[in-house]
């Protein structure tokens, strides 16, 4: 895992230059933003593989990146650093569209393996396509695209992550920490609840379009696409 580019975002000269040392001695190629309109652009010109983005900065956050990012369909795998150790605010970054935080203070061996998971990870764009029908719910894979009982349904990347995930594996249980390694690329803690948060999300907008539910909960064990509970 050598040779690739990764975006580093803060404010703080002082960390860039210590992000920069510590990533190029990892074999990375970095370069470097001070705000969140710098790194907007950096991504365009520059193309990075990857981004490591502080979230406090001043006039465009970055939150306001990760949203921006999204929002134009560039799907670079973003780790977040944050002060905030919540799990609440893990969340409200994932849900925009991150793919890892990472808390302040951390260990750059931590950064580096989780950046190279990222890296790592296959693209659900980058799998065969296929067409999932699971009762009135379809899912196709390639083209991420969903109905429900014949109805379009708007889901954000990860949401449709998790959904395809389950769909790659129809009527077999997947356990919390396996769709958190697939879908994010590591291991929260094990008392986070961000895979039952996501899975209330694709329920509540799968059924609001009038789908029976196929998205289950097996107790203790973890969640399953399929007709009947």
């Amino acid at each position: 895992m050598t040779g690739h580019r990764i975006l580093v975002v803060d404010d703080e000269v002082r960390v860039l230059a210590s992000l920069r040392r510590g990533l190029e001695l990892s074999d990375f190629e970095v370069v470097t933003a001070g705000d969140g309109a710098q790194a907007l652009a950096m991504v365009r010109t520059a193309a990075p593989d990857a981004m490591v983005l502080d979230v406090n900065m001043p006039v465009l956050d970055g939150e306001g990146v990760v949203t921006a990012l999204r929002a134009m369909g560039n799907d670079i795998p973003i780790c977040v650093l944050s002060a905030r150790s919540a799990v609440t605010d893990r969340i409200a970054c994932l849900e925009r569209g991150a793919d890892d935080y990472l808390t302040k203070p951390f260990d750059l061996g931590e950064l580096v393996a989780r950046l190279r998971a990222l890296l790592r990870r296959r693209v659900i764009a980058e799998r065969p396509g296929a067409q999932v029908r699971v009762g009135q719910v379809q899912i196709d894979l390639a083209g991420h695209r969903v109905l429900a009982a014949g109805t379009p349904v708007e889901l954000t990347k990860r949401e449709f992550e998790v959904l395809a995930l389950l769909a790659e594996h129809p009527g077999i249980v997947l356990g919390r920490e396996q769709i958190l390694s697939a879908v994010w690329g590591y291991d929260f803690a094990t008392d986070t609840n961000v895979v039952d948060v996501f899975v209330s999300y694709l329920r509540r907008k799968l059924e609001a379009a009038g789908a029976a539910r196929v998205v289950h909960t097996v107790r203790g064990v973890g969640f399953v696409l399929r007709e009947q509970p």
